[in-house]
């Protein structure tokens, strides 16, 4: 069965070179099905190589698998080899197995992308690194898959990258990580040139015979790298932003993979830490128990449901190292089983309710979903009791382990572990309450939102009383229009007057006697000529009688001119004293509304999570479009192939805890699987049953006690949540705006100078070099003509300079 072993990591990176390849032509959701179907062979394979260790002696239980030889080198030398052993097999059983719960999720959650097929080839070679990092039987090899899952943390935080946010997180996690495998390849150098090996199994059992000094350094440079990987202080900074890619990527980083390695890798180097000086161990302890306490703190404060986890995963990391500081190796092993179920169920669990919430992650929008997405609530709920440490739930039982081994190391270590314990307790109890419990309130309009219907409203009013002005000044410009055309008019009529009076007179100068007598010429005409003559004479004696009718006509015409400009003048006023009233009033409505809007702004640090706020119906028009879509939505719960995940993962995270009950007359299965490969080096408790059930009495009532603050303030409303919540913790202790000061400030300088010491003195260097080397070839070019007299003079000069040579000797 142990020869399977090469079979675990290799299906993951079969499942990813066939995606690459015919990925796009299987879909979704084929192609999600074939990774998952590789991830879960792995599982299965691991099942059997772990059946077949557990039939050997305890002290036969080491096991290693050479592939190939890598890296020749006299006497040093490298192989490709997987060491099996009591370790490796723990962490690549959980690691493949909860992997493969978190690829079906995966289906579901990543249905629709239009990138569904290259998730999965970024998941699947995740997998396999880091189970080349677990089953490496070198350090070397260990940091190809540390490497490994460095790379492709980038690659999934930063998969949605059309979104600068996101491929800023990809980019912080992937250059944070390289401080840390600094230190992991300092180590590296320093285990070559003391021990002259890389090699697990003779570093290990060498690592007593490593000088104080050495092993101290030696067990730093590794801790370095550890706290890179696993975001302690002060390099956690990387992790909370990872929350940026899809959540099964930070299921899969917080659970089964990434931040567990830095504390596999401290473990599995165990005697090194023991050989090193003993401040060494102490500073690892302290570091994770502030690292706890720290992100705990942070974590009482967000409102995004993933961000509690990421500082959540940081805080539980933090016990790990405490763990490991003080010499419990398997209580850190213990709780990181435990971890990986409850933290993977946390995070998924989140997933479904971002899921069903129309991708919203701030919990100040959630409430009232246990009805809405019960099976969701129920596995959150038992996820929730395990990490705060409610027994028998899988959390009580190793957090308390650690507990107990910091309580016999150092009282102040348990201290601030306890404390850490009570806050995870809190700031769990806080998300489930805001999410699950309580009124529903997607649907409320936000405090930005009725402040911006309340500057809609007063906006509106605003440019209905410009209109209103606009309206005032086309009335005065009809009134002036109107005027002129009665002043027209009144022009007109007076000239129609006087051509009136002028025709009459004209009319009254043509005696009736002439006017009679023309018309009886015409009539009495007796050839063309004479009746031409007559009818101009009579035209002409009746042209001002046709006058007097024309200028009469326009008369009439000019006074009904004047008439209708006087009306429309008298209207064109009335259209100015009315639109000058509705202006007026419009100024009143914009100072009402400009009065009500400074009332009504509402604080918008603080969500009222039991009363739903008054919507005034002044407002309601003036909604945002978003606010009515919310009402309008249902939140659903999600497909099975996320449920099923959930359920498996909440049945873990129940009874995991009894690997390794941590009484002095409980089942130490976990500790005992252990036992070879921690080499001896496990600090075992020397306390008392009576001690480890007091000690975990405590834990109990401060749990509890973090949980009954949390119902009074999140569940009955009572208490200052301000209080609470402060601005330090919400905004991360200040530590990134710090960061970016101390980069955008000195570091860029610093950054500066180390980029022109790069171009000028290391670059100068090379280049310098390069140059000198060019003009010596230059200048020895020139002898090589090509020419053979050239060559004859040559040789001739030599010639005679060496029988000169010879002759002023013999001369001697």
């Amino acid at each position: 069965m142990l020869d399977l072993v090469w079979l675990i990591p290799a299906l993951p990176l079969v499942g990813f070179l066939l995606l690459i390849v015919f990925g796009r032509r299987l879909g979704e959701p084929m192609a999600g099905y074939v990774a998952t179907a590789c991830v879960a062979g792995s599982f299965v394979i691991a099942c059997l190589v772990f059946a077949g260790l557990v039939d050997r002696p305890g002290e036969e239980r080491f096991f290693i698998q050479t592939l190939f030889e890598w890296v020749p080198l006299g006497n040093f030398s490298v192989d490709v080899g997987f060491l099996v052993d009591p370790l490796s097999m723990t962490m690549v059983l959980f690691v493949t197995g909860i992997a493969a719960l978190i690829h079906l999720y995966a289906v579901g959650y990543m249905a629709g992308d239009p990138d569904f097929s290259k998730f999965f080839i970024y998941l699947n070679l995740f997998v396999f690194s880091m189970l080349l990092l677990v089953l490496g039987d070198s350090l070397l090899l260990t940091f190809v898959g540390w490497e490994g899952v460095g790379a492709c943390s980038y690659l999934l935080v930063s998969f949605w990258f059309t979104d600068e946010a996101n491929a800023s997180a990809g980019k912080k996690a992937f250059v944070t990580n390289r401080i840390g495998d600094f230190g992991f390849m300092l180590a590296m150098f320093l285990a070559v040139f003391t021990v002259g090996s890389l090699n697990y199994a003779e570093l290990l059992t060498r690592a007593p015979e490593i000088a104080g000094v050495t092993a101290t350094g030696l067990a730093l440079l590794l801790f370095l790298g550890a706290v890179g990987k696993s975001a302690q202080l002060p390099l956690y900074v990387w992790l909370p932003d990872a929350m940026a890619g899809p959540t099964p990527v930070s299921a899969l980083i917080h659970a089964a993979t990434m931040v567990t390695a830095g504390v596999y890798l401290l473990v599995r180097v165990s005697p090194v830490l023991v050989a090193a000086y003993d401040w060494a161990p102490d500073l690892i302890a302290w570091v994770g128990a502030i690292t706890a306490l720290f992100a705990a703190s942070i974590a009482i404060a967000q409102n995004d449901i993933k961000k509690v986890l990421a500082y959540s995963t940081i805080s539980q990391l933090g016990y790990l190292f405490l763990a490991v500081g003080v010499g419990g190796y398997s209580a850190a092993i213990f709780h990181m089983v435990t971890h990986a179920f409850f933290k993977a169920l946390l995070f998924l669990g989140a997933g479904s309710v971002i899921h069903g919430m129309h991708h919203e992650q701030d919990m100040r929008r959630y409430g009232g979903l246990f009805k809405l997405l019960p099976v969701t609530a129920a596995t959150f709920i038992v996820g929730w009791l395990a990490i705060a440490g409610v027994p028998p739930f899988s959390g009580f039982w190793s957090k308390d382990e650690i507990l107990a081994h910091a309580y016999e190391h150092n009282l102040a270590l348990w201290l601030v572990g306890l404390v850490a314990a009570v806050a995870t307790a809190f700031y769990m109890a806080r998300e489930v309450f805001m999410t699950f419990f309580g009124r529903y309130r997607y649907a409320d309009p936000t405090p930005a939102e009725m402040d911006e219907a309340w500057e809609a409203r007063a906006a509106g009013a605003e440019a209905s009383a410009r209109d209103a002005q606009g309206v005032v000044a086309t009335a005065s410009e009809a009134v002036a229009s109107a005027r002129q055309q009665l002043e027209a008019a009144e022009v007109a009529l007076a000239k129609a007057t006087g051509d009136a009076h002028s025709a009459e007179g004209a009319a009254a100068a043509v005696p009736a006697a002439d006017l009679e007598a023309a018309r009886t010429a015409v009539a009495e005409a007796a050839d063309k000529d004479a009746k031409k003559a007559a009818d101009r004479a009579l035209k002409d004696l009746e042209k001002p009688a046709k006058d007097l009718e024309k200028s009469r006509t326009a008369l009439g015409k000019a006074e009904a001119a004047l008439a209708t400009a006087r009306t429309a003048v008298t209207e064109a006023e009335g259209g100015v004293g009315e639109a000058e009233t509705n202006a007026a009033s419009a100024g009143t409505v914009v100072a009402a509304a400009r009065a009500d809007a400074s009332r009504h702004v509402p604080t918008p640090t603080m969500v009222d999570l039991l009363e739903a706020p008054v919507v005034d119906p002044a407002i309601d028009e003036y909604l945002a479009p978003e606010v009515a879509h919310r009402r309008e939505f249902h939140p659903h719960e999600s497909p099975w192939q996320m449920l099923l995940p959930l359920v498996v993962l909440a049945g873990g995270a129940l009874v995991a805890g009894m690997l390794n009950l941590p009484f002095s007359n409980g089942v130490h299965f976990l500790a005992n699987w252990l036992e070879p490969s921690m080499l001896g080096n496990e600090v075992h408790l020397g306390l008392s049953g009576v001690t480890q059930v007091l000690l975990a009495a405590v834990a109990v009532a401060g749990g509890l006690l973090g949980i009954a603050v949390a119902v009074q303030v999140y569940l009955r409303g009572q208490g200052n949540r301000g209080a609470i919540e402060q601005p330090a913790f919400a905004r991360a202790w200040f530590v990134d705006e710090t960061f970016a000061r101390v980069a955008a400030g000195p570091g860029r300088r610093f950054f500066d100078a180390c980029a022109w010491f790069d171009r000028n003195v290391i670059d100068g260097a090379v280049n310098g070099l390069a140059r000198v080397v060019r003009s010596t070839a230059a200048g020895l070019r020139t002898f090589q003509t090509g020419y053979v007299r050239t060559y004859a003079l040559g040789v001739a000069v030599g010639a005679v300079a060496l029988l000169g040579l010879l002759l002023s000797k013999a001369s001697f």
